[in-house]
């Protein structure tokens, strides 16, 4: 290792015939986050990973995953509401026919995944 290397008070590590710095950061509070973050932060790590890592090394990842995992459910929330009640998918329709609910539901619900994830989780 050369002197300037030893001189600065950065630790390194070598690989192969590279001496890469030893970069830590403090310790970041691991909040929980759920499947609308968990999907936001996979996104960023394979297709903006210098947003990601910039985030990541500046201890602004998880906030920011808190923010998107509740902007996403709040939005998720909002729309299956308003697509239940203007197709007229009530509790008496699930008293009075209860599979044919189940498939509207499950309807409104994969509607509300994509514009959800075209919206906030895959921008």
């Amino acid at each position: 290792m050369s002197k300037e290397l030893e001189n600065q008070k950065l630790n390194y590590a070598t690989q192969g015939d590279y001496c890469l710095p030893c970069i830590r950061t403090k310790e970041q509070t691991e909040l929980h986050i759920g499947v609308w973050a968990n999907r936001h932060r996979q996104y960023l790590k394979h297709h903006h990973r210098i947003r990601y890592y910039n985030l990541l090394t500046s201890e602004r990842l998880y906030p920011y995953l808190a923010e998107i995992e509740e902007q996403a459910q709040t939005m998720f929330s909002q729309l299956v509401k308003a697509f239940a009640e203007k197709e007229s998918v009530t509790e008496k329709l699930k008293a009075n026919n209860p599979m044919l609910w189940v498939r509207k539901m499950n309807n409104i619900r994969n509607r509300a995944i994509e514009i959800v994830n075209s919206k906030v989780i895959f921008v």
